[in-house]
């Protein structure tokens, strides 16, 4: 079930993705073509792509502006900068000391922005303060916060090999359309308007030891950065406890309400409680498993559509079709456009 794992991201960080291509007047549809996303898909407001795409295609944009934080700081974070990155921490005994190199690599790298590791009692912060030659400038596009913040956690969460859970996530721009987004990559919490980005999270994690080496790096940074979109979304919802239950088995044989909730020692009016605090329904839960699963194997595998269908649990490949406009406005064949293999 490794496609489902991987998850897919949403079209609008392809769109942020490539606004720096746009404004230089590049071949953005060119990129997308190299990286396997139809350019079709941007103009549908639901579409999503695999992890694996939104990956190669954040590897050509960079090559191409020789830029890994995508033009959006005065000094260019030149391709290979987050390879060196990696080298720089991977000796640190503990993460914090990890992330204070991190944090003073970034300093070395990006002229506009400056973060800075606060330990405070129980609760560790990460705040960002945009430089500017004249003091604080305006604040940033949501999506160089929100990168800046993605390489370093991302990064974190792998030396340590797991996920930090946050407190909150704070942000000096306003909030963008994608928040939904960020709420289940950072925190449920976020907040906009802020005086200063950054993050809070339990001080307890600083002291964990730094668990990776030179020899597993080298697999990390064959998806890396891009994959962390996906790969350390927040696991503390009893959203993703449902999401990873349900990933141990083949869509076919997914348990119905009340079985489910008998798994997790709750009742059923328990647990549909539970999760309307959080936004989401099972029906939704289900609704987008097999919408990540469906693009995963469109995207990756020559598996033929009504084969797919089946897989997923529907009866007649035609209730797939209309499924899949429903989940992501388009039809499962724009899905066919490449056949770029998963990282």
């Amino acid at each position: 079930m490794s496609t489902i794992e991987r998850g897919t991201i949403a079209i609008s960080f392809v769109h942020e993705a490539l606004e720096c291509i746009r404004s230089r007047g590049l071949d953005a549809n060119g990129l997308l073509v190299r990286a396997g996303i139809s350019p079709e898909l941007l103009n549908r407001p639901q579409a999503r792509v695999s992890a694996g795409h939104y990956a190669e295609l954040w590897r050509l944009i960079a090559h191409t502006l020789d830029d890994e934080f995508f033009g959006m700081d005065s000094h260019r974070m030149k391709e290979g900068s987050f390879t060196l990155l990696c080298h720089s921490v991977i000796q640190a005994d503990t993460l914090e000391r990890a992330l204070h190199r991190a944090l003073r690599f970034f300093r070395l790298v990006l002229d506009d922005i400056e973060g800075t590791l606060v330990r405070d009692g129980d609760t560790a912060r990460i705040v960002l303060v945009d430089r500017g030659p004249e003091g604080e400038p305006p604040p940033k596009r949501a999506f160089a916060y929100g990168t800046f913040l993605l390489m370093l956690l991302g990064l974190a969460c792998w030396l340590i090999r797991r996920r930090i859970p946050l407190f909150a996530a704070d942000f000096r721009c306003a909030e963008p359309g994608y928040s939904d987004e960020w709420r289940v990559l950072f925190s449920p919490q976020l907040n906009f308007g802020q005086a200063r980005s950054g993050v809070s999270f339990p001080a307890s994690y600083l002291d964990m030891a730094v668990a990776q080496d030179e020899r597993s790096m080298k697999e990390f940074l064959r998806g890396a950065p891009a994959n962390f979109l996906v790969k350390y979304r927040n696991s503390s919802s009893h959203t993703a406890k449902i999401r990873r239950r349900l990933r141990e088995v083949p869509p076919t044989a997914w348990p119905d309400f009340a079985t489910l909730a008998q798994q997790f020692h709750a009742s059923p009016s328990t647990l549909r409680r539970r999760l309307e605090d959080e936004g989401q329904s099972y029906r939704s839960i289900l609704d987008d498993l097999r919408r990540d699963l469906a693009i995963s194997l469109l995207s990756h595998s020559d598996k033929n559509i009504t084969d797919i269908a089946a897989e997923l649990g529907f009866a007649e490949s035609s209730a797939f079709h209309r499924a899949f406009k429903k989940w992501t406005g388009t039809r499962p064949g724009e899905y066919r456009f490449s056949t770029f293999p998963e990282n």
